[in-house]
């Protein structure tokens, strides 16, 4: 662990696990299962429960995923955790976008552990067509990745391994 690295930047999961919860907490409140409100054109508010993955892949599957999800959760936050805490403090969007996933992650992890299913609410749809339905930990989880894709792939920073001079392949 660089010693140098705050522990401050954990206010950024935090935030995202506190207000995604109470999102989830409120919806669960207002709204049945499965019941919609519109919000606003092409955008409503609907309560699902999502016992799979992404796109509610394994949302079928016997009963098993949910342990394996909540399994692969708590490894990916632990492999995030130990990123987060080695990214030079130099590279800050980095750091934020690592924040954002993990954040992301811990919060339908607490759904898993709590509901037995990822709570999701936010439902985009135009006529009969509908997005899959989201939550705040999802919406986390995909700026982060935008903001890696972005340090990543556009910012010019590339960490290729270098070749020697004594390479025949260079």
């Amino acid at each position: 662990m660089n010693p140098k690295t705050p522990w401050k930047i954990l206010w950024i999961p935090a935030l995202i696990v506190i207000l995604d919860q109470f999102s989830k907490f409120w919806v669960i409140q207002a709204l049945a299962l499965y019941e919609w409100r519109p919000v606003i054109p092409c955008v409503g508010l609907t309560h699902l429960r999502n016992r799979g993955a992404a796109f509610s892949f394994l949302s079928q599957a016997s009963g098993w995923q949910n342990a394996f999800l909540i399994a692969f959760a708590v490894f990916a936050s632990i492999l995030l955790l130990y990123w987060l805490f080695h990214i030079p403090m130099s590279r800050k969007a980095e750091r934020t976008a690592v924040a954002l996933i993990l954040g992301g992650a811990m919060g339908n992890l607490l759904d898993r552990i709590i509901h037995g299913a990822v709570v999701d609410f936010i439902d985009i749809y135009f006529r009969q067509w509908h997005w899959p339905a989201f939550n705040g930990a999802d919406s986390a989880i995909i700026i982060g990745t935008m903001v890696m894709a972005w340090v990543l792939f556009l910012s010019g920073e590339r960490h290729l391994p270098q070749t020697s001079p004594d390479d025949p392949d260079s």
